[in-house]
């Protein structure tokens, strides 16, 4: 595992490039001057990526009217995003990042225990950021449920005018 770099608020969000499911490649400034709610995610399909997906989707155009775009990163491939996508009906931006590159750069690449085991995983996390690439909130498990994250997102500053 290479070195873990954690980053604040306040902090310029680190551009990337990704591929889409389409295998198109998606960086990060290309959203320069837009709001971006950018959200790490353990697998499509499961349960509370589901949900949390499923929350984006419900609330995405209302997201849209307020500036705003939401991307999704997770180490599934483009086959996995374009099934998840279709089976939802997600209309957002789903990328991959199976090197973790993104992932351990945005510091969410982490020690988990399950069942008693010690492993690693992506640690549900999501990055609020301004429409000048700086991080202006962080959202993690300790302040968010899956299932409510864009609803919490809706209710909070980050969209207001």
């Amino acid at each position: 595992m290479t070195k873990e770099r954690k980053l604040n608020i306040g902090d310029k969000a680190i551009d990337f490039t990704l591929e889409d499911k389409d295998g198109n490649k998606v960086s990060l400034s290309d959203y320069r001057g837009k709001k971006v709610i950018l959200y790490f995610y353990p697998k499509d399909n499961t349960p509370g990526c589901t949900k949390q997906a499923c929350n984006f989707r419900d609330n995405y155009p209302q997201i849209q009217e307020k500036g705003a775009e939401v991307i999704g990163i997770s180490r599934d491939g483009q086959k996995a995003h374009t099934n998840f996508t279709a089976k939802h009906d997600l209309p957002f931006t789903l990328l991959s990042d199976p090197e973790r590159e993104v992932i351990e750069a945005y510091g969410v690449w982490t020690e988990k225990k399950l069942y008693g085991k010690i492993g690693f995983g992506i640690s549900r996390t999501t990055f609020l950021i301004d429409e000048e690439g700086t991080i202006v909130d962080i959202v993690d498990g300790k302040r968010m449920k899956a299932a409510t994250n864009a609803d919490d997102i809706l209710k909070g500053d980050f969209l207001r005018d």
